[in-house]
C-alpha cells in the first residue's frame, strides 16, 4: 500500500479506467477496391456486364453505386419466403455502429406493404424522406413495382367439357 498513485477514491485511478477505441471500419472506396475484381458473389457472362448477387444490391450489377459489400448505405428490395407466405422485403444497413462489424445483424430488412399506393409511399419515405439513398429512389420504385408484379400468380382458366358438345 506503498503506493499513492491508486489510493484515494475521489480520484480514479488511471491504471482501470483506460479508454478502449474500437478500430475504425476501413473506407468504403478501400473495400471497394479489394472486392471489385474478386469475390463470392459477382456472377460473369460473356457478352454481359458483370453482375453480382451480393445482399443489399438494387440492380444486381457489380458496381461501387449498388454495392451491398462496401457501401456504407445499403438499398435493396426483395421477396423473402417463408413457407407458402411471401413479402416483400427493403433491406438497409444497420444505424448503429457496433452492429456493422457483425454481419448477421449489419443489415436490416423491413417488410414492405404490397398495396402498391402503400408501399410505393414506403419505399418513398424510406429512400427520400429519410435522407436515405434519394439516389436510389426512382430504380427502388421501379424494382418495388417489378417484385410485386412477380408475386402475381397465373389465374388457371378451367374450360367445361359440356360446353363443346
Amino acid at each position: 500500500f506503498g503506493s499513492s498513485r491508486c489510493q484515494t477514491l475521489t480520484r480514479p485511478c488511471p491504471l482501470i479506467l483506460r479508454s478502449v477505441s474500437m478500430p475504425a471500419a476501413a473506407a468504403a472506396d478501400l473495400i471497394w477496391e479489394c472486392v471489385k475484381g474478386n469475390n463470392s458473389f459477382i456472377r460473369k457472362s460473356p457478352n454481359m456486364p458483370v453482375m453480382s448477387a451480393e445482399p443489399g444490391n438494387l440492380c444486381g450489377l457489380s458496381s461501387f453505386k449498388f454495392s451491398g459489400l462496401a457501401s456504407k448505405k445499403v438499398l435493396d428490395i426483395s421477396v423473402k419466403k417463408a413457407g407458402q407466405k411471401e413479402t416483400i422485403v427493403l433491406t438497409t444497413r444497420n444505424k448503429k455502429g457496433s452492429k456493422a462489424q457483425r454481419p448477421d445483424a449489419a443489415l436490416v430488412e423491413t417488410g414492405i406493404k404490397k398495396s402498391a399506393k402503400k408501399g410505393l409511399v414506403q419505399v418513398a419515405k424510406a429512400t427520400g424522406g429519410a435522407l436515405y439513398r434519394r439516389d436510389l429512389q426512382e430504380l427502388a420504385e421501379k424494382k418495388y413495382a417489378k417484385v410485386k408484379t412477380s408475386l402475381k400468380k397465373k389465374k388457371v382458366v378451367v374450360k367445361s367439357r359440356r360446353a363443346g358438345k
